[in-house]
This record gives C-alpha cells, sequence and structure tokens, in this order.
C-alpha cells in the first residue's frame, strides 16, 4: 500500500507526519485511548520503536534504519487496513496512570468510575478504610478492580465476568500488579455465582450499548467482544439486572455505582421511583449513577 512512500522517510518527525497524513486519508474512528490522529499516530509510533511515550519532542529529528520503518509500517497496515484500534496493537491500554494489558477477548478500558476511584468516590464514601470487601462486576480485563485495590487498601475484592476469556486476560493484570492475594477472579453471570456475598462497594461498567447503536458502530469496535458492549435493545438489560438484585448483596452502609453510557433518560423513565445520585465525571454528570443499599431496597 505504502511501502515505497514509507521507504522514503528518515527520521521520526517525516513519519509522524506521514502517519497523520494517511489516518485522515483513510477516516480511521479514535475512541480508544486517542481522540485524533496526531496523538494516535505519535503514540503507535513510540511505541513500536520503544521509546517513552511522553518524550516525542527529544527524538523528531532522530533518523530511523530500514528494521524500524518497517516495524512501523507493520503497525500502520493493521491500522489501517483492518481498522484494529490501537491498543489491540500494542496490547496495552491505561486508564490514568495505570497500564493494563488488553487484546481482542476483553473491550479495550475506558470508563469514567476509574476517574471517581482515583478519589476513592469521595465524598460518598467517607472513610476509606470501612470497604472491607467490595464487588467489580463485569470486569472484562480486571482494571476497575485493580483500581480499586489500590484505592480501598484494606479490601478483598471479586472480579466477576461471564467470560472465562476475559478472565483469563483479568488474571494477567491481576497478577502483574501482585494482587492476587485480595482480587478474586470468579466466572459468573452477574451475581447468579455470588449467593450469600454481600459487599460494601459495588462497581459496574456493564454492556450498554442499545441494538440500533451495535448497528452503526465502526469498524474500530467490531474488533471487540459484542457480548461486552451489546445490552439488549434498549441497552439496559445488564443494568436493569442490576439494579434488581444488587441490594441482597451489599451490606447495611453498601454503595452501588453503575456506568450505563448515554441511557440516563431510558433509565429514569423505567425507574422512577429510584433516588438516583448522578456523579460528576470529565465528561458531566450523565454517566455514573450512585445508590445505597437502602435506595435500593424502597
Amino acid at each position: 500500500m505504502f511501502t515505497q512512500a514509507i521507504n522514503q522517510l528518515y527520521t521520526i518527525r517525516d513519519l509522524l507526519r506521514f502517519t497523520v497524513s494517511k489516518f485522515n486519508e483513510a477516516g480511521l474512528f479514535f475512541g480508544h485511548g486517542s481522540t485524533n490522529a496526531y496523538d494516535e499516530a505519535a503514540y503507535l509510533i513510540l511505541h513500536t520503536l520503544h521509546l517513552p511515550l511522553d518524550q516525542l519532542e527529544p527524538f523528531l529529528d532522530a533518523r530511523l534504519t530500514r528494521d524500524e520503518l518497517a516495524d512501523v509500517e507493520a503497525v500502520l497496515r493493521q491500522r489501517i487496513l483492518e481498522r484494529k484500534p490501537a491498543a489491540y496493537l500494542t496490547h496495552e491500554a491505561w486508564l490514568g496512570d495505570y497500564a493494563f494489558y488488553v487484546d481482542e477477548r476483553v473491550i479495550v478500558p475506558r470508563s469514567f468510575i476509574a476517574e471517581l476511584l482515583h478519589n476513592h468516590l469521595e465524598p460518598w464514601m467517607t472513610d476509606p478504610e470501612r470497604v472491607q470487601c467490595a464487588l467489580d462486576l463485569c470486569t472484562g480485563s480486571g482494571c476497575l478492580a485493580i483500581l480499586m485495590a489500590h484505592a480501598f487498601e484494606q479490601a478483598e475484592i471479586d472480579a466477576v465476568d461471564i467470560s472465562q476469556e476475559a478472565l483469563s486476560v483479568a488474571k494477567k493484570n491481576v497478577v502483574d500488579y501482585q494482587l492476587a492475594h485480595r482480587i478474586h477472579l470468579i466466572q459468573s453471570d452477574m451475581f447468579a455465582g455470588l449467593a450469600g456475598k454481600r459487599y460494601d462497594l459495588i462497581i459496574s461498567n456493564p454492556p450498554y450499548v442499545n441494538a440500533e447503536s451495535m448497528a452503526a458502530l465502526p469498524d474500530e469496535y467490531r474488533h471487540e467482544p459484542a457480548s461486552a458492549l451489546g445490552s439488549g435493545t434498549d441497552g439496559l438489560d445488564a443494568t436493569r439486572h442490576i439494579l434488581l438484585n444488587a441490594a441482597s448483596h451489599l451490606t447495611d452502609h453498601g454503595l452501588l455505582v453503575v456506568e450505563i453510557g448515554h441511557n440516563r433518560d431510558a433509565l429514569l423513565e423505567m425507574f422512577p421511583r429510584l433516588p438516583f445520585t448522578w456523579l460528576e465525571t470529565s465528561a458531566g454528570d450523565g454517566f455514573v449513577f450512585l445508590l445505597s443499599r437502602d435506595q435500593l431496597a424502597v
């Protein structure tokens, strides 16, 4: 496709300009860690060349070897021709300062709950040490369970997913962060395998894409497991199940935190009596809700 052109490039600066042009020409969709062609091009080039991800400027005029150009070309071909998300090409995804291994057995981590855990869910969680037992439902790569373990250092955490393949990825991340003694991976269809268990905190970033949106997803998202994205006609099948069952798995002072994408209006119409607290995130206050056990039990 562009072997002849790429062989005429000499420096990282040349390669960066070329890559941005090709990404824009191809009409790629950016939603798995980057928001634009420049940032993603810089990330993929630096990662492929084994350079620090936060230090582009010192290397811009460094000349590339033929082998280096070939390595970058191979990555660019997959990104452009296969529309494969960058995180699957590098097997790396970031939530804040935390890096996680990912592949196509799990969705690429992207959750507003991660921001909230950074601040220990303050001010709703007034005493982080009070969280002794917590649950990450629909854990996927295990990223939120790991962030919970860092936010609540006294907590034992169950990380649940229906997919054994996803749990295999989660296991790698849990082991990499040396948290296998505190994070327990459980294969279960939602709460089915958790009979009798109660938690001080339950968080979940469940599937929440509705059928109409699933049909219109950009090609990049079609590399992700469909079962981890779609949740029925209205996108709320998983969330409904959580709301109807969470109270019996929360301690008396327990809290439930759930991410729901763009489904706030539909959720409020479906559960008009629930006093949702909508948590402020970098994208606004319409994507993550909080409820206490008492509020759920009404």
